[in-house]
């Protein structure tokens, strides 16, 4: 079930972005991850509105939105490829005309899975205090 994120999320939600990233950005340095782990609490968190998908009490994966651009969309990675990144993409989508992503160039798997659910690339730039590529894609509602 997806829900509205609620406070005693937190803990969960870290974990989980915690574990995706070592899997899906471990070209990241350790400082830049603790960084954003951080920040994912403490600032993130509380200027987006996040959606959780749960599943028998335990948060399986978030969506957090700032307007139409995803901020954050991680699952637990014991949860990848069951469907919830595109369930939550869809729960967004029915409330944007068209929704907006930055991921890292080097981030195979997030390109590989908004490239088959119909994102399109529409600008790259270098991120500063990551030292990495960025890459902003864009997916059209029809």
């Amino acid at each position: 079930m997806i829900r509205e994120f609620q406070k005693q999320d937190i803990t969960q939600i870290e974990k989980i972005w915690l574990e995706a990233s070592a899997i899906s950005q471990s070209f990241l340095t350790p400082s830049f991850i603790e960084t954003e782990r951080q920040k994912l609490s403490s600032v993130y968190i509380h200027r987006t509105d996040t959606w959780v998908y749960e599943e028998n009490d335990m948060v399986k994966g978030f969506i957090a939105m700032i307007d139409n651009e995803i901020g954050a969309l991680f699952i637990d990675p014991l949860s990848h490829r069951q469907g919830i990144g595109s369930l939550l993409i869809d729960f967004v989508a029915m409330l944007h005309e068209a929704l907006e992503v930055e991921v890292f160039k080097k981030n195979t798997m997030a390109r590989a899975f908004y490239n088959k659910y119909g994102f399109n690339s529409i600008k790259e730039h270098f991120h500063e205090e990551a030292n990495q590529e960025l890459i902003r894609l864009r997916y059209t509602i029809a």
